[in-house]
């Protein structure tokens, strides 16, 4: 199978998890692949903007680094990321994450349900 750029649909996030700015969201998988992950998604994360704190009870996140520069809070502590970082947000566990510098952050986001 495969998936055209133009038939994905892309959300605009105001304030996304309590965060700054407006991000982007393009899912991916559209809803033929939702059933074997929650999400499936780039996000771009415009500069001055940020996905703010949030906790994953029964799932594990992964942000994939493709572009730009950040700082992740890990589980209460600050983390810089840069392109070809990968962030593993565990069961419980909480992040959040803003860019740093000049240049969006794109990344691909997934999240997967503990079985």
């Amino acid at each position: 199978m495969i998936i055209e750029r133009k038939d994905m649909k892309v959300e605009r996030r105001p304030h996304m998890r309590g965060g700054s700015g407006e991000c982007s969201v393009t899912l991916l998988g559209g809803d033929s692949l939702q059933q074997h992950c929650r999400l499936i998604s780039e996000i771009l994360i415009p500069v001055g903007a940020s996905i703010g704190e949030h906790e994953h009870a029964g799932e594990t996140e992964y942000y994939i680094i493709l572009e730009g520069q950040g700082i992740v809070c890990d589980d209460g502590a600050d983390k810089p990321v840069k392109p070809g970082d990968v962030v593993v947000t565990n069961n419980g566990a909480k992040h959040s994450i803003r860019t740093l510098g000049e240049q969006p952050i794109r990344m691909v986001a997934v999240i997967v349900t503990d079985a």
